[in-house]
């Protein structure tokens, strides 16, 4: 039996793990402005929850594995001073860092091969092991398939676990690799799931992998997707690319009433007010003209024809086939280029992934030089490019949130999507008589229904100037107030407040912050 907690006045301890983090506050604790590793969007929300919680004044501890090449830390070449402030584990540090060599000398958060499994193993060895036992939390926030075994633990220590779905992928493995990973899952092993219904622990021990992803998901209090419309397609069945026991968890804790969709935003620095990759910065009212600065800026680099007057299309995701969409293009962008020559149609593809060859031929083979460009990812000309394009191409499969559809219209970019997951949520169709919508869904996934959307965008785009103008002035003020982080934290905040059963007040103003009583002892 856990021993019951007494939190008292004191504010809610939370604790966020997540294997990735755009950036920490100021005054979190020691080094928190070298602590940035980053590999997708779990990354974006993951630092702008603790920055909103820790600015409102909430209890929050983040944990992470410790990437010291990324975080830029040479140990080897730090005085004895420096060292000492390096290693001191401050009292009212709020970062937890997991410590094992398999990190430190990483350049990226996840790799390509089979080491995957080993690291998501070693980081949550750490956590179990020590970062909770250290932060005493009273609640836990993990995040994606790399945290999936701590809700099992959490609910051993009988601490309420939130887990956030940010992706589909996961990896299996039995409870003796797990467990020669150094984490005793024999303490916790009837709060994971299986591959098979488990007869016993001996059983299953060698021969009955773990899932890890849907073991988040089974073990935790409460889950969430990172948007609304995914959630409801995992429970009604779309996509046969999801394992049905992952959709059965789901589909469990939604019947329960424990899961919500809740909409990611895109990081505070996306804002073309400030944004120091732009040739000219921009606001609603001075838009049109730097719009245009931008764009002539944008031809340049990456070799279209330089043309102020030419409807420019943007590609920024990674051009990944399963999900992304790039074949719907790719089988209409001659023929696209051809129909809308008159008007000197652009097409811009800024992004890395296998399909990239395929934008390379075609533009070789129709000697589309000017026309067409493909480029590596960069961060600066992907942000230029959002600033210089008029449109913004986001024909996914499936969309578990999304956020280049929701970064384009803050800069005037209206986007072209699939209807779907975050998609659906984030793009509605623009009506121009009724002074509504901010892009050009499509229903069918296929490439006609993109080709309909390109047409409904060009449709626009040959209206009055002034027309356009504000209409994209208005979405740029309507995206800036729901894109962002403040909405984004306040819906985690109603769910911590749920699963505590405190109000908000309570959570960041419930008086002294003493030490936690945590549970004394479990038998």
């Amino acid at each position: 039996m856990v021993q019951t907690k007494t939190i008292g006045r004191r504010k809610p301890r939370i604790l966020i793990v997540t294997p990735e983090i755009t950036y920490l506050p100021a005054g979190m604790g020691n080094m928190a402005d070298k602590l940035s590793a980053k590999a997708g969007g779990l990354a974006d929300v993951s630092a702008s929850l603790v920055a909103s919680l820790f600015n409102l004044g909430a209890d929050v501890h983040v944990a992470l594995p410790h990437y010291r090449r990324m975080f830029h830390v040479d140990v080897g070449r730090l005085i004895s001073d420096e060292l000492r402030k390096y290693q001191a584990h401050l009292p009212d540090s709020r970062i937890h860092l997991a410590e094992d060599r398999c990190f430190y000398y990483r350049d990226t958060v996840y790799s390509q091969g089979d080491e995957n499994p080993h690291l998501a193993l070693a980081f949550q060895r750490e956590v179990i092991n020590n970062i909770i036992p250290t932060v005493q939390p009273d609640l836990i926030h993990c995040n994606d398939w790399m945290t999936g075994l701590i809700p099992a633990a959490a609910r051993r220590l009988d601490i309420p676990c939130l887990f956030t779905i940010h992706n589909i992928h996961t990896v299996h493995r039995c409870l003796s690799a797990i467990e020669y990973a150094g984490i005793d899952a024999a303490e916790f092993w009837k709060n994971l799931y299986y591959s098979r219904p488990p007869r016993d622990y001996f059983e299953s021990r060698e021969s009955n992998p773990v899932d890890f992803l849907t073991s988040g998901v089974f073990a935790s209090h409460f889950i969430n997707s990172v948007s609304p419309t995914f959630l409801e397609e995992i429970v009604r069945g779309w996509f046969d690319f999801i394992p049905g026991q992952f959709r059965s968890e789901v589909i469990a804790k939604y019947n329960a009433g424990c899961a919500r969709g809740i909409l990611n935003a895109p990081d505070d620095s996306y804002n073309p007010e400030t944004d120091p990759n732009l040739k000219v910065n921009y606001d609603v009212k001075t838009h049109h003209a730097a719009k245009i600065s931008n764009k002539m800026q944008f031809q340049e680099k990456v070799g279209l024809f330089k043309n102020p007057d030419a409807p420019l299309f943007f590609w920024p995701s990674r051009l990944d086939p399963v999900q992304k969409g790039p074949q719907l293009l790719t089988d209409i962008l001659y023929k696209t280029l051809e129909r809308y020559r008159d008007d000197n149609i652009q097409f811009a593809v800024v992004a890395n992934g296998p399909y990239q060859q395929a934008f390379r031929d075609i533009l070789g083979f129709h000697n589309l030089y000017g026309r067409l460009a493909v480029c590596d990812f960069d961060e600066h000309i992907s942000r230029l490019g959002y600033a210089s394009s008029d449109f913004t191409l986001m024909p996914s499969l499936f969309e578990p949130c999304g956020l280049p559809q929701m970064v384009a219209p803050i800069y005037g970019s209206l986007t072209v999507a699939h209807d779907t997951g975050g998609l659906h949520d984030t793009v509605e169709l623009l009506d121009v008589e009724n002074n509504r919508g901010n892009g050009f869904p499509f229903i069918t996934y296929d490439s006609q229904g993109l080709a309909w959307a390109i047409d409904q965008a060009m449709a626009f785009y040959r209206l009055p100037t002034d027309v356009r103008e504000a209409q994209v002035a208005r979405i740029m003020v309507e995206a800036k107030r729901r894109f962002n982080h403040q909405q984004c934290a306040a819906e985690y905040i109603k769910i911590y407040e749920e699963m505590l059963d405190r109000p908000l007040t309570e959570l960041f103003d419930g008086g002294d912050d003493q030490q936690n009583p945590y549970r004394e002892g479990q038998s």
